[in-house]
C-alpha cells in the first residue's frame, strides 16, 4: 500500500491509496492545464518567482544558495492528489518519479507550500538552489533531469464537491502587449534560434532539516491517467537570458523606512 500525504492547514496531506492500473499517459500538450496552479517561492527573498513562456515551456529564474518552496493551489471544489517531481525525483519517496506514485492531497481551494524533500511525516530537507554537482539528483547518480519541477494531478473517485467557494480577490486582466514588448519577444526568438542552449547551472540540493507536518489520508484515484501534467523549468537568470528570454527589469528598491515593529521580542540593552 503506497502513501499519500495531506497537508495540515497550509501544509499538505500524504495519502495512502490503492495501486493504480498501468497508465497510458497522453502527450503533455493535451493536459498541460488543470485544477492546480504551480509556482515557486524564493524563501530567502520572500517573493514568488516570475515565470516566462518560451518555446512552448515555462521558465523561472532561481538564485544559487537560496531556499525555495513549491507552491500548489487547488482551484477546484474537490480534493486532488498531486504527485510532485523535482529534478525527476519524487519529492516524498525519493524514487525516480512516475505519475502513479505517492503524493500530496490538497483540500478544495487549498494552497500549500512544499518546502523540501520529505524525510518523515514531521520533517523535510529544504529545497535549495545549488550547482548541478551539489544537487540531490546528481549526488544520487540521477542527474539527467536537472532544472525541472513537475506535477501530475488526479481527481478523486466519488469525490465530495464543496458547494461554496471561499472569497478570493479578483485577478486583474493582463495588459495588452505594447509594440516594445512585441519587439523584445521577436528579438528573444531570434536569439534562441541563433545560439545553442547553455549548460544547466542550477539543481536542487538536499538542504537542512526543518519541521513540516503532514498526516496520512486515504485517496482513490478516479482514473489511472492524470487530469493534469504540468512542468516548470528553472535555471539561473543568466542562462535564461542566454536562451533568449527577456527578463523583466528588477523593481526599484526603496531605502529602508522606520518601522513601528522592527523586532519580535525585546533584546537586552548593551552593557554599560
Amino acid at each position: 500500500m503506497k502513501r499519500l500525504l495531506l497537508p495540515l492547514l497550509s501544509v499538505a496531506l500524504l495519502a495512502g491509496f490503492k495501486p493504480a492500473p498501468p497508465m497510458i499517459t497522453p502527450p503533455p500538450s493535451r493536459i498541460a492545464s488543470g485544477p492546480v496552479f504551480l509556482t515557486l517561492l524564493d524563501r530567502d527573498s520572500g517573493g514568488l518567482l516570475p515565470q516566462y513562456a518560451h518555446d512552448g515551456q515555462r521558465w523561472t529564474p532561481g538564485e544559487r544558495g537560496h531556499r525555495y518552496g513549491v507552491r500548489l493551489r487547488n482551484a477546484s471544489p474537490q480534493r486532488v492528489l498531486v504527485v510532485l517531481s523535482v529534478d525527476g525525483i519524487n519529492a516524498i519517496s525519493g524514487e525516480q518519479a512516475t505519475p502513479d506514485q505517492t503524493g500530496y492531497v490538497l483540500n478544495p481551494w487549498q494552497t500549500t507550500d512544499i518546502t523540501g524533500w520529505r524525510k518523515s511525516n514531521d520533517e523535510v530537507a529544504q529545497f535549495v538552489f545549488s550547482s548541478p554537482r551539489d544537487s540531490y539528483a546528481e549526488r544520487t547518480g540521477r542527474g539527467d533531469n536537472l532544472g525541472v519541477v513537475g506535477i501530475a494531478v488526479f481527481n478523486e473517485r466519488d469525490a465530495v464537491r464543496w458547494k461554496h467557494r471561499p472569497a478570493m480577490p479578483q485577478r486583474r486582466a493582463a495588459p495588452a502587449a505594447t509594440a516594445s514588448q512585441d519587439a523584445a519577444r521577436s528579438e528573444s526568438r531570434m536569439l534562441s534560434e541563433a545560439a545553442p542552449a547553455p549548460a544547466q547551472r542550477l539543481g536542487t540540493a538536499h538542504g537542512e532539516r526543518e519541521t513540516s507536518s503532514v498526516r496520512n489520508t486515504a485517496f482513490e484515484r478516479a482514473t489511472a491517467d492524470p487530469v493534469q501534467l504540468t512542468q516548470l523549468r528553472y535555471d539561473s537568470a543568466r542562462n535564461l537570458r542566454a536562451r533568449g528570454i527577456v527578463l523583466d527589469r528588477p523593481a526599484h528598491v526603496a531605502e529602508p523606512a522606520p518601522r513601528a515593529f522592527p523586532e519580535q521580542f525585546v533584546p537586552d540593552p548593551p552593557r554599560r
